[in-house]
């Protein structure tokens, strides 16, 4: 459920507001009873467990084996950090 708090509220008390946030709230600031913004949980990707990560190494080689030249593991390993 999302909750309206005044901007001077959202300032007095920031830091519970952002425990409340990661634990899954989320509040609309307002001005003058306008909203002007919206604090809201971030939302992170699941880690890749080591099984899956080998695993889409051996799907690659797969789709790569026989042609010489055609994987290049350092552009594989930048595309990964993106």
């Amino acid at each position: 459920m999302t909750q309206r708090i005044g901007a001077f509220e959202a300032k007095t008390n920031f830091s519970q507001i952002l425990n409340k946030t990661a634990q899954g709230n989320d509040f609309i600031v307002t001005r003058r009873g306008k909203a002007v913004a919206k604090i809201i949980p971030f939302e992170k990707k699941p880690e890749m467990t080591f099984k899956e990560a080998v695993d889409q190494l051996v799907e690659m080689r797969k789709l790569y084996r026989g042609k010489p030249g055609s994987f290049n593991i350092r552009a594989a390993i930048e595309e990964g950090r993106k």
